[in-house]
């Protein structure tokens, strides 16, 4: 049964992720970036293996991965800022 929870609560973590992941690529990117279509097997067939993204038809195409590790870096970044605010403002 803690295995059963353990994958529910990590897929939702990594959906999460997903989403903040495809939010920031879009945002940062100004719109010049995509992202992987949700479901799509696009990464397997026009990028290599484990890439975190590739160029496809002049635009660059991120894939899941890079989503995870984008919305990843966004919540660590975030984490950083909110830990440094606090300890200024406790000084």
């Amino acid at each position: 049964m803690t295995e059963l929870v353990c994958a529910v609560l990590w897929s939702a973590v990594e959906v999460l992720l997903i989403f903040t992941g495809a939010l920031v690529v879009r945002t940062v990117s100004w719109g010049r970036w995509r992202t992987e279509q949700w479901g799509s097997n696009e990464a397997r067939v026009f990028g290599a293996a484990g890439a975190l993204s590739f160029r496809r038809e002049g635009r660059r195409v991120v894939t899941t991965n890079g989503l995870v590790c984008a919305g990843l870096l966004f919540y660590v970044l975030l984490v950083l800022v909110v830990v440094g605010l606090s300890r200024t403002a406790s000084e």
